[in-house]
């Protein structure tokens, strides 16, 4: 492979750095998880934005959270095909081999995707409405839901709801994986829906009760 090239030096830098700290100072808890194997309590699907830090969120350790990360944190409907599906294929690996008690699927502020579904349903992103468009086809899980949020005059508000019916689209289409279905029936796992503000650092949790996202 001719075009891959060594590591920029300022992330090479970075790594020396952690491995001459943060390793060194917990070098036999590093090898404890390479020996045991990981254990995590919680899958988290979380947008592939880089201002979302999810350890950080919840100042979490190595080992903790199994990870999966995409455009706009959408889960698509349980879809056996014979494709390639990455979310679904994280998925199943987590609740079948890894056994998590929780899946948490996090949304956030100023979401590029969501906003990306916005103009392509406004007509306003015509290349995303092409077919050979792996963002619009992946924004396509989002789009019927656009419909409860048309009306809504202020864009930043219109955005804002979208990126919170993008969480629900998840936890919706996570109950359509039988065997996510069943371990739900039988208390062996939670869906849990999130949503963060990254400015304000506010955190809010859906309510089942209260159909309504609300602070944690």
């Amino acid at each position: 492979m001719d075009n891959a090239k060594p590591l920029p030096s300022y992330l090479a830098q970075r790594y020396h750095g952690w491995k001459a700290t943060t390793y060194a100072e917990n070098q036999a808890w590093y090898r404890r998880l390479a020996s045991d194997g990981q254990h995590p309590r919680a899958m988290v699907i979380s947008c592939c934005d880089s201002r979302v830090h999810v350890t950080s969120i919840f100042g979490a350790d190595q080992g903790e959270f199994f990870i999966h990360r995409n455009i706009a944190n959408l889960v698509p409907a349980f879809s056996p095909d014979g494709q390639q599906h990455g979310t679904s294929a994280a998925v199943e690996y987590a609740v079948q081999s890894l056994k998590v008690a929780h899946l948490i699927v996090l949304g956030h502020s100023s979401c590029g995707g969501v906003q990306g579904c916005i103009d392509m349903c406004q007509g306003k992103a015509p290349q995303l409405d092409e077919k050979s468009s792996f963002v619009g086809r992946w924004m396509d899980i989002l789009r019927p839901k656009y419909e409860i949020v048309a009306d809504i005059k202020d864009r930043e508000e219109q955005a804002r709801q979208l990126e919170k019916q993008a969480v629900m689209t998840s936890l919706e289409n996570l109950m359509t994986f039988p065997w996510v279905a069943d371990k739900v029936k039988e208390g062996k796992l939670t869906l849990h829906g999130l949503w963060t503000d990254i400015g304000e650092g506010g955190l809010e949790c859906y309510s089942a009760d209260k159909e309504l996202f609300l602070p944690v």
